[in-house]
């Protein structure tokens, strides 16, 4: 569900053009804690625009495998450096892809509205959701990605691609999913069953892996002193276990998008009246 639009107007983004720092809203947390949501919700209710810090979502095509937030569910809220730049020309070194999410901030800003960053500093959302909730809601996420094309998906890449199995380690090919299905598609088990489950087993194994590294990474930021405000979700991920679509939606306002909201807020009014301050806000929900 899409949150309803309020007014910006007491809110300025100000242009650096006279050494004052943008106003940037960054949403951070493990994959499978809401970020793209949260991100969206900020984006809607503070007139603002999504920028893409995913590293591998940057690049076009699988979009189920790389999990990308489809049209449909971004509720009209304008997304960059999502599925922009095409695979076949290699991977973008960190350094320029660092420099096009400047720009993208840089553009939104300068149009007067709030670049709100998935994944990556200036005021940090945090999703965060209690461990072995987290690890049940990621081994749900892939079954319903394999359920939702995931694996027609990867055919298609590996049929038109025959050298994926030498860029494994180069651009989108890095995406959890092509290494795993690899032997099911090109290797000794091809096609065959035990290739299939081993595959799906790994992929989740690796999801989960994943969000353990990246909730370290953040928790760093704490202990390196950026103040950490933590909206916990695992209510939300809870409920969508649970297959409660009404509570899980009544936990996202009450825990995630209410006190998320706030903190923005909070974050733009302390910039207008000169007296910035970082907040870091935990959502932990699913993706």
């Amino acid at each position: 569900m899409c949150r309803r639009c309020y007014s910006s107007e007491d809110y300025c983004v100000e242009d650096n053009d006279d050494g004052r720092k943008e106003s940037v809203v960054v949403v951070v947390g493990a994959t499978g804690t809401g970020k793209s949501k949260l991100s969206i919700d900020l984006a809607t209710e503070f007139s603002g625009e999504v920028v893409n810090s995913d590293k591998i979502q940057v690049y076009r095509g699988l979009d189920i495998t790389t999990n990308k937030m489809p049209v449909a569910d971004r509720c009209g809220v304008p997304h960059h450096l999502l599925g922009d730049l095409d695979p076949v020309a290699g991977e973008l070194p960190p350094a320029a892809f660092r420099e096009m999410v400047a720009g993208a901030i840089s553009g939104i800003a300068g149009r007067g509205r709030l670049p709100v960053v998935a994944g990556g500093s200036n005021s940090f959302i945090y999703a965060d959701v209690e461990a072995a909730t987290l690890a049940e809601q990621l081994d749900r996420r892939v079954e319903e990605m394999v359920a939702g094309g995931m694996v027609e998906e990867l055919g298609r890449y590996f049929e038109a691609d025959e050298e994926a199995g030498k860029l494994r380690h180069q651009g989108l090919a890095k995406a959890i999913g092509l290494a795993e299905f690899q032997e099911y598609f090109l290797g000794e088990g091809r096609g065959t069953a035990p290739a299939y489950e081993a595959a799906v087993v790994a992929i989740k194994a690796n999801t989960r892996r994943l969000a353990e590294e990246q909730v370290w990474k953040i928790e760093r930021l704490e202990q390196m002193g950026w103040p950490l405000r933590r909206l916990d979700a695992t209510a939300v991920v809870a409920a969508r276990l649970a297959r409660e679509a009404a509570e899980a939606e009544a936990a996202w306002e009450r825990d995630v998008a209410g006190p998320g909201a706030a903190a923005v807020e909070q974050f733009l009014k302390e910039k207008s009246e000169g007296h910035p301050h970082h907040h870091i806000v935990p959502s932990l929900i699913y993706n």
